[in-house]
């Protein structure tokens, strides 16, 4: 059993920047594949980064690459999302995923898992940008 805890969210202005983190209770941290995804209010939630096992490969969606960045410590079970130049688009629950059933990342040429075949999820946490 997995368990993740979000932090770190809260209210930023428009170009401002929050940094979320993830804890993980797992003791095979090291070999999870590592998602952040985001749900707007009336939305469905939508990929916005994740991470290979070592943090060697980095993924981003477009709507948040070069502003955005994701990245891990295994030493302390937690991966974290820095989060610059903040859009009210942006505002969205917030939620970290582990995906166990890869070998911690995408094999050549493979696709992003979809939300539905991450293992585990945390409660989320409320992002808000203000114009």
């Amino acid at each position: 059993q997995v368990q993740l805890v979000e932090s770190g969210g809260g209210l930023a202005q428009a170009g401002g920047s929050l940094k979320l983190s993830c804890a993980a209770s797992g003791r095979t941290f090291r070999s999870y594949f590592m998602g952040w995804f985001r749900q707007g209010s009336g939305k469905e939630r939508e990929f916005v980064s994740a991470i290979s096992w070592n943090g060697g490969r980095t993924y981003y969606a477009d709507s948040v690459k070069g502003r955005f960045s994701i990245s891990r410590d295994n030493a302390k079970n937690t991966v974290y999302l820095q989060m610059n130049s903040l859009k009210p688009e942006d505002t969205a629950v917030y939620y970290c995923a582990a995906e166990l059933k890869l070998g911690g990342d995408l094999p050549i040429g493979g696709d992003l898992p979809k939300t539905g075949e991450y293992d585990y999820w945390g409660q989320g946490t409320q992002v808000t940008v203000s114009s």
